[in-house]
Parts: C-alpha cells; sequence; structure tokens
C-alpha cells in the first residue's frame, strides 16, 4: 500500500537539456498544433453552419474533426508549455485523466473511422438503399457508441495501469501519460488486468482495420466500375491517403503496445506515439475535405458572407 501512496507526481520527459533545442520542440510542436486545430475547427464549422453538407457523411466528420480537436488538445498543449518553462511535472491526477481522454478519443476515431467506412460503402455500393440505412437516428446511435466505446476503453486503460504499484523513478520516458512508458515505472512484473485491457484494445483495432479493409475492397472494386478517369481519381484520391493513415496509425499502436518493456528508450519508443496521437488529427483534415468540392463551395460561401456583411463588396452592382 505504501507503493502507491508514493506516487503523487511524475516528470515527462523534456526533448533535450540543451534550452534552444527545447524552444525549437516547443516551436514545431506548436506550428503542428496551430495547423490542426485550424483545419479541424475550419471542417466543424463550415458543416455546422452550411445546410447542404447536412448529410450522414458529414456528420461523421464533424464528429471526426472535434474529436481531432481533443485528442491534439490533451497531450500537445502540456508538452510546449513544459518545454517552454522547462519543468516536466505531471500530477498523479493529471496523468490519470490524460491517459484516460487519449485512450478515449483514439478508441472513438477509430470506431468512427470504421462507421464512415460503412456510410461510403452504403453510399457507393449500395446507392438505392443509402437512405433507409443511414438514417440520423442511425447516424446518431453510431456516433454515440463511438463515444461510449472511447469512454469504456479509456476507464479500462486508466484503471487497470494506476491500480499497479509505483516505485523508484518517477520520470516517464513520453512527453505524454502512455501505457508502455508508465508500465516500465512499475515494481510489479505481473499485470494480468492491463494485458486483458490491452489484448481488448488490440483486437478492436484488429477487428476494425478489417471491417474498414473488406469496405474500401467493396469500394474500389465498385470504382473501377465507374466509365469516367476523372470519377475513379476523386475517389482513390481520398481512399488511398485514409487507408495509409489508418494503416500507419494501428501498425505502430500495436508495435508500441505489444512489444516488450526495455531497460533503455530508444529513438523508435520516443516517435511511436506520434504516428497514433498526433499524426492521424494533423493529416484527417486535409484527407477527408479540405480537398472536397462540397467543402472548397461551403468556404467560399462563408468568405463571401463574411465580405458582405462588413459591406467589403456591394450587394448591386450598377
Amino acid at each position: 500500500m505504501a507503493n502507491l501512496t508514493v506516487v503523487t507526481g511524475s516528470l515527462l520527459m523534456g526533448f533535450s537539456n540543451i534550452w534552444e533545442l527545447q524552444v525549437l520542440h516547443a516551436i514545431f510542436f506548436l506550428l503542428i498544433y496551430l495547423v490542426a486545430i485550424m483545419g479541424n475547427i475550419l471542417i466543424f464549422t463550415l458543416i455546422s453552419l452550411d445546410g447542404k453538407l447536412h448529410t450522414p457523411m458529414y456528420f461523421f466528420l464533424k464528429n471526426l474533426s472535434f474529436l481531432d480537436l481533443c485528442l491534439l488538445s490533451t497531450t500537445i498543449p502540456k508538452s510546449i508549455a513544459n518545454s517552454l518553462t522547462r519543468t516536466c511535472y505531471i500530477s498523479f491526477w493529471g496523468c490519470v485523466s490524460q491517459l484516460f481522454l487519449m485512450v478515449l478519443f483514439v478508441a472513438s476515431e477509430l470506431f468512427l473511422l470504421t462507421m464512415m467506412s460503412c456510410d461510403r460503402y452504403v453510399a457507393i455500393c449500395q446507392p438505392l438503399h443509402y437512405e433507409l440505412i443511414m438514417t440520423r437516428g442511425a447516424c446518431v446511435k453510431m456516433a454515440a457508441a463511438s463515444w461510449l466505446t472511447g469512454g469504456l476503453f479509456g476507464a479500462l486503460y486508466s484503471t487497470s495501469v494506476f491500480t499497479l504499484p509505483f516505485c523508484g523513478s518517477k520520470e516517464i520516458h513520453q512527453f505524454f501519460c502512455d501505457v508502455p512508458p508508465l508500465l516500465k515505472i512499475s515494481c510489479s512484473e505481473t499485470h494480468l488486468a492491463l494485458d486483458v485491457s490491452v489484448a481488448f484494445g488490440i483486437g478492436k483495432m484488429v477487428f476494425c482495420s478489417i471491417y474498414i479493409t473488406i469496405s474500401y475492397s467493396h469500394i474500389f472494386s465498385t470504382v473501377l466500375k465507374i466509365p469516367t478517369r476523372e470519377g475513379r481519381s476523386k475517389a482513390f484520391s481520398t481512399c488511398l491517403p485514409h487507408l495509409i493513415v489508418l494503416m500507419v496509425f494501428t501498425t505502430t499502436a500495436v508495435i508500441a503496445y505489444l512489444q516488450p518493456p526495455q531497460e533503455s528508450d530508444s529513438l523508435l519508443d520516443l516517435l511511436l506515439p506520434m504516428f497514433y496521437t498526433v499524426l492521424p488529427p494533423t493529416m484527417n483534415p486535409f484527407i477527408y475535405s479540405l480537398r472536397n468540392k462540397d467543402m472548397k463551395t461551403a468556404l467560399m460561401k462563408l468568405i463571401a458572407w463574411e465580405y458582405f456583411s462588413k459591406g467589403l463588396i456591394p450587394k448591386s452592382f450598377p
């Protein structure tokens, strides 16, 4: 019991002991954060304001953008603040909250991406049944299920990790609280509850990946039958980047969580979390929406409305 009460706070690993490199790290993370935040806020705003975008596909995109905003805001601001203030301290409950929210948003996003592939499969492969299957009620239930699933996994992971005894070093060798680095500072050699949690998580990830792959294989086979080259290239330009990011996301997460704990940290251990916590939220706006014709039209309408409302463009011409 004494071991459990020792952990009142931890130290997140700094990027470097050199102040200039710490500032460079903070600037790099800040640029990534601003680009991703602006892209996701823009998508969320456009879909909310434009009535023509109130369809199942854009409903899921809106939820995805909100999840990306939350996921990025869970880890990056703390890392930036630590680099600039040269303090790496994080409280015990701050670490618990960070792990819970990170798992919640990652698990919810994976489930939501699966629902989005289902939506695209029905729209392309079964267009006559689309309105009957993808009703508003069904979409809301899918989105709610993704949040609920994420919350359950977040509670499961954070509970199974922080009921372990911690002793020795309090330094977490990562820029945020994650399961693999927390296991390294645990003095327990057996963690059955966590192993079960990780097994459930990996199982869900494999199931979602297989489902998405099968959905897109049917989509690709249907798209190849499109007579126009422009239609085929448009579909492939959206689907292929999605699959690439998904593959990188799932592969790096599986490697990070399944590799055995090592005494020394390698560069790969530090970079892997970037690929499943930072890369997808940053790339999603470019993959799903900012290259989309409907989104561009909604953006132009918003810009024109702003100019008209401020009187910068005359509403009537002589």
